[in-house]
């Protein structure tokens, strides 16, 4: 009796997990596709859009790590829960900004905000902590492959979204679709958690500032805490700027709105891959590949002639290695430091990551717009690719000595 409540408490965090994920990256990654309508619409050039969406995923890094605090003390149905709220008031914001400022604001400080409550450090804090260690990255791999899912899925849904309601009520249906994450994140109540304000009832061996403060003095995750941010500027710019990119070479919207869904589709698999042999593999060897064979995969792409068909076999290829980094990353994470301060310090690897975002999606628009061309960007995310992989070799996973010191006890 005891071992089935177990196994159907790890199913339902794994649902619930898999189901908030697949909402918050579903929706966050169809973005690109309402680069020209608000533009051209509002008579903004694209750096505008360029730079409130780089805004966007640094104040997701930024809060991120606050987010991971509050999720390890607090649990992360009470975070859930104010991420539903902000991601509906974001995109509400987004549809009905009139001014650049008020777009950053609304679409950059809040989305952002929202999708670091919403996303894989608060859920991988609850795998962690839920889960046991030898199927830890395998779940983290089924977490990230529903956000991959939610990709597919929801980009093509968005698509039709503009072009039958138009861009801003597409924006209003999306903000009410977010709501839904409330409901999934009562499956995410953890025990210890919700009994009371004072968090897990788990003792700590260190407090926050503890363990943030070795993690830092810790070289190997300072190299992963760098390569993560090559992840994060190679896919938001190619994320957001691809729809672009690809009308410039004439071909339909149809063909980039099925690039984005072929990646998501595609990192189904990737991502679960990643995860699972994560469990049998060396982890830094897992990133290593990744981070290289997307250098690999860009530099082609740049090389051979723009179709559809080149496209499509880009996109499935970039599928496969997309968000592939996020399982192995963060189970590294977990297996350096432990899952006491897990969402944190996923955080605080995830604050390099959106750096990267930053720099990735506002340079996108910064050179389109001053250059004409996204040349020099495609051409840093091949040069990034090959720098992370190098990065990624000398990382040591074991795990890292954590001394019980009386200043935990208030942790």
């Amino acid at each position: 009796m005891h071992s089935n409540a177990k196994k159907l408490s790890m199913l339902q965090v794994l649902a619930c997990g898999a189901g908030v994920v697949t909402l918050s990256m579903g929706i966050r990654h169809g973005f690109g596709l309402w680069l020209q309508p608000i533009t051209q619409d509002m008579g903004w050039p694209r750096q505008t859009f360029a730079l409130a969406m780089a805004v966007q995923n640094l104040s997701w890094g930024l809060f991120g790590i606050l987010g991971g605090m509050a999720a390890d003390r607090f649990g992360a149905f009470r975070v859930l829960l104010v991420g539903a709220v902000l991601y509906a008031l974001g995109l509400a914001g987004m549809a009905l900004a009139p001014t650049p400022l008020l777009f950053a604001l609304t679409t950059g400080v809040l989305i952002g905000a929202a999708q670091s409550c919403t996303t894989y450090a608060v859920i991988y804090g609850v795998l962690g902590r839920q889960i046991a260690p030898e199927r830890r990255s395998w779940a983290m791999g089924v977490a990230a492959a529903a956000g991959s899912f939610g990709q597919f899925l929801m980009v093509p849904l968005e698509g039709q979204f503009i072009a039958q309601l138009g861009w801003q009520n597409a924006l209003l249906a999306l903000a009410a679709m977010a709501l839904l994450i409330a409901p999934l994140a009562w499956g995410l109540r953890e025990p210890g958690f919700h009994a009371s304000a004072q968090g897990s009832a788990a003792p700590r061996s260190q407090s926050a500032g503890q363990a943030f403060a070795q993690a830092l003095r810790h070289p190997s995750f300072m190299l992963l805490t760098a390569s993560y941010f090559v992840c994060g500027f190679q896919v938001v710019f190619i994320g957001v700027h691809m729809p672009s990119f690809l009308k410039d070479q004439g071909l339909a919207p149809q063909v980039a709105s099925m690039a984005l869904a072929l990646i998501g589709l595609f990192n189904v698999f990737g991502t679960y891959l990643a995860g699972a042999l994560g469990q049998r593999l060396g982890k830094r060897h897992i990133l290593a590949f990744i981070y290289l064979a997307r250098a690999v995969c860009i530099t082609l792409f740049l090389l051979l002639p723009i179709t559809p068909l080149s496209v499509y076999i880009f996109s499935a290829a970039m599928g496969v290695l997309w968000l592939s980094t996020v399982p192995p990353t963060n189970a590294t994470v977990a297996q350096m430091f432990g899952v006491q301060h897990l969402s944190m310090l996923s955080g605080f690897a995830f604050f390099s990551h959106q750096i990267g975002s930053f720099l990735g999606v506002w340079l996108g628009g910064y050179l389109y717009d001053t250059t004409g061309s996204y040349n020099i960007v495609w051409y840093l995310a091949i040069a990034l690719g090959l720098l992370a992989g190098l990065l990624c070799l000398p990382i040591r996973e074991h795990a890292v000595a954590r001394p019980v010191t009386p200043a935990a006890q208030g942790a």
